[in-house]
């Protein structure tokens, strides 16, 4: 019964938030809205990641290359004159099949192994676009001009966040999560009991990919201007990756709260000219303080705490 209340009433506290957020446009001030933007799109990768990196066990530091298929899939076909919006479920379906497709062989790959192998794939397609003519090469893409409309971005992003967390929440408690956790767990043990650990993985990665992607092609749209180095970014990869963990990775939350925290040290250091490039250090030496003193991330302390409030009362009843 306590459980089904505090589902009931954890329930009721997203709703009411998301229809906050979506009603934003019409509340706040346009900077206010621009950074939810940000924080929405940063929570679409860092919980999306977290489906593969945090149920799975398999750190990928190659995700931009999963929003920079979606952007460039979104950019080439608007110039052709399709509407983005259109452009978006390609999207999806060309990231989900490009992670298929570097996923069968690097999934053969276990621990740091499968982590270089993914920068290299990350790096590869960055060169690639860099270097071929129809993607604009090194100077990028611009979007069309009737293409831009960020009320509606807005709402697609936010409704996207709202995705990706409800799709992970599922996940997590469907047979595809148990595997995931029994291959992050003991890989060896998970397939000795009929667990077929690539086909696990590959359909986490394919959904994660999925998702990164569309976060690609509404960044396309927002921003109007795509580039190889800022959607194959390899800083963007490490941190869709640094999100979860700081939040605390394998959990539903850990991902959000994160993608909060970064996303305003980031939106705020942006700001400053003198410390435009440093969000990363900054962040980095957050992770490494969670790290040491609690491996588990923001959610692993707040349980903590938690435990220790309810231990004083039952501790001075006792003595």
């Amino acid at each position: 019964m306590t459980l089904r209340i505090h589902s009931r009433r954890d329930t009721a506290i997203a709703v009411a938030a998301l229809l906050v957020l979506l009603a934003a446009p019409k509340i706040f001030p346009r900077g206010v809205v621009n950074d939810l933007w940000s924080v929405a799109f940063a929570i679409v990768l860092a919980a999306s990641w977290n489906i593969l990196g945090g149920f799975a066990g398999q750190v990928s530091i190659g995700y931009s290359a999963f929003l920079g298929i979606g952007a460039y899939t979104t950019a080439l076909l608007s110039l052709k004159g399709i509407s983005p919006w259109l452009t978006l479920p390609l999207a999806a379906f060309l990231g989900a099949a490009f992670s298929v497709l570097i996923g069968l062989p690097t999934f053969r790959l276990r621990g740091p192994y499968f982590t270089i192998a993914t920068i290299g794939v990350s790096e590869a397609v960055r060169v690639l676009a860099s270097g071929v003519s129809f993607t604009g090469g090194s100077s990028g893409l611009r979007m069309p001009a009737d293409s831009y409309d960020f009320v509606s971005n807005y709402v697609a992003i936010v409704l996207l966040a709202a995705a990706a967390v409800g799709i992970s929440w599922v996940i997590r408690g469907s047979s595809l999560g148990q595997a995931l956790a029994a291959v992050r767990q003991d890989i060896d043990a998970a397939e000795a009991v009929g667990i077929d650990s690539t086909r696990v993985k590959l359909r986490a990665h394919a959904i994660s990919a999925a998702m990164v992607s569309i976060a690609g092609g509404l960044f396309a749209m927002n921003f109007q201007y795509i580039a190889p180095g800022s959607v194959f970014d390899f800083r963007l990869s490490l941190s869709i990756v640094l999100m979860p963990i700081v939040g605390g990775v394998g959990t539903i939350a850990g991902p959000i709260l994160g993608a909060i925290i970064f996303s305003y040290m980031q939106i705020k250091l942006l700001s400053s000219p003198a410390l435009r490039d440093s969000y990363l250090f900054i962040y980095g030496g957050l992770l490494m303080l969670i790290m040491i003193f609690e491996p588990k991330g923001l959610v692993g302390l707040w349980m903590r705490l938690r435990r220790s409030v309810r231990r004083a009362p039952a501790a001075e009843i006792a003595a």
